[in-house]
């Protein structure tokens, strides 16, 4: 069952990841230069209660040394630098084949 839902988040992360990269693509070519929209821009964008709220919970619940240099930095880079490795982990890590073959050896 955990590999089924590893290869469904995979492969929306890689989904969302490629069509963030089209979108800054698309951004680049109408403004002649090259565009990178931050993954803090599009997480604030889409919902800035939830990163208000996370900011919050990871200062207050976790530590304030995660959130400012580690996850603040992580933010600043592109949405498809961020999902693009997620989803390939999360795919490689629910791949059946590669633990039937594992299983056979």
């Amino acid at each position: 069952m955990f590999s089924f839902l590893a290869r469904v988040f995979g492969l929306w992360f890689v989904a969302v990841a490629l069509v963030a990269f089209v979108v800054d693509c698309t951004r680049s070519i109408a403004a002649s230069a090259w565009v990178v929209t931050p993954m803090g821009q599009v997480w604030f964008d889409l919902s800035p209660e939830s990163l208000n709220a996370a900011q919050a919970g990871i200062q207050r619940n976790v530590s304030p040394f995660l959130w400012d240099p580690i996850l603040q930095g992580l933010l600043q880079y592109p949405a498809w630098v961020v999902f693009t490795p997620l989803g390939l982990l999360l795919l490689w890590y629910g791949d059946r084949r590669k633990r039937l073959r594992a299983s056979l050896l």
